[in-house]
């Protein structure tokens, strides 16, 4: 039987399929656009997560993801041991904030490292915290006190210094220092200089140091040891390390001991900084270019 509807015709049948096309391209492009526009999901965020991501408020890029794995980090037991110390004393550092600054900004560049001081007190304990992971040596004049300091803070390493000269020789010893023999770099202990200190044990004269501290011995009164031999000797390790250079920090500069005689052998050309009673000064190697002058 012959059907009665009527055929569709070319025209039509090219028109339906044109008007397809186009509202399936239309499609496709919102969609493509759609899935651009959304800000991509971190795989570690997705991990992180308990709950549905929100999709109308992107994650700002500057935030960062937690991590997969969280880490638990110790405090080293140097600055454990500082931060409990002075929050448990009263008793605080001789040396000022501004002083304790000049130092501290040394070894936040030069930490860990070889740092020596002269004198053992209430301000040892944030040295060696400060220099955590380096090597941070005290040379101390009395027995007792060390003692003592090793009861309360047996990390600090510390060793017993003795002098023989006195303040009142301080003149005598400044014209001593003037002599070619003191003007020799050299290890301290086959120094022909009678201002070098060649008594410590052997070890603080095989280390090149970094930073060496004279906070010490005590100065204050005529009778009193000074900070003479102290002084030079800190100068003369400093020349005589194979290369680089020491920052070198003498306190009390406002005594006549400490001033002249910083000056002298540490030398004005290589004073860096003066904060309070605080010099700092930078003294390169003398045996890593010859003939270079005692001072600058």
């Amino acid at each position: 039987m012959r059907s009665n509807s009527k055929p569709h015709s070319p025209f039509n049948t090219k028109l339906i399929l044109i008007c397809a096309s186009v509202v399936l391209f239309v499609f496709l492009l919102i969609t493509t656009t759609s899935s651009f526009s959304k800000p991509p999901i971190s795989q570690s965020h997705l991990s992180n997560s308990t709950h549905p991501v929100d999709d109308s408020e992107p994650t700002p890029l500057d935030c960062p993801s937690l991590p997969l794995t969280p880490t638990c980090t110790k405090t080293p037991p140097s600055l454990a041991n500082a931060l409990i110390h002075y929050a448990t004393t009263n008793i605080t550092p001789q040396q000022t904030l501004k002083e304790i600054s000049v130092s501290a900004r040394v070894l936040e560049k030069k930490a860990p490292c070889n740092f020596l001081v002269f004198g053992l007190g209430h301000d040892s304990l944030m040295w060696a915290g400060l220099n955590h992971g380096g090597r941070t040596v005290f040379l101390e004049e009395d027995k007792a006190w060390i003692e003592q300091i090793k009861q309360k803070l047996p990390s600090l390493e510390s060793y017993h210094v003795e002098y023989v000269t006195k303040v009142h020789q301080a003149d005598e010893l400044l014209e001593t220092g003037m002599k070619e023999e003191c003007k020799v770099v050299g290890d301290p202990r086959f120094s022909k200089c009678d201002l070098a200190l060649k008594g410590f044990p052997n070890e603080i004269y095989d280390i090149e140091w970094d930073l060496i501290m004279v906070d010490a011995p005590t100065g204050f009164h005529d009778e009193a040891p000074g900070r003479m031999n102290a002084i030079y000797t800190a100068g003369l390790m400093a020349r005589n390390r194979e290369e680089g250079e020491t920052d070198v920090f003498v306190h009390d500069v406002n005594r006549v001991v400490e001033d002249k005689f910083s000056m002298a052998f540490l030398c004005e050309g290589y004073l860096r900084e003066q904060q309070g009673l605080l010099r700092h000064f930078t003294i390169p190697s003398h045996r890593s270019r010859s003939g270079r002058p005692f001072c600058p």
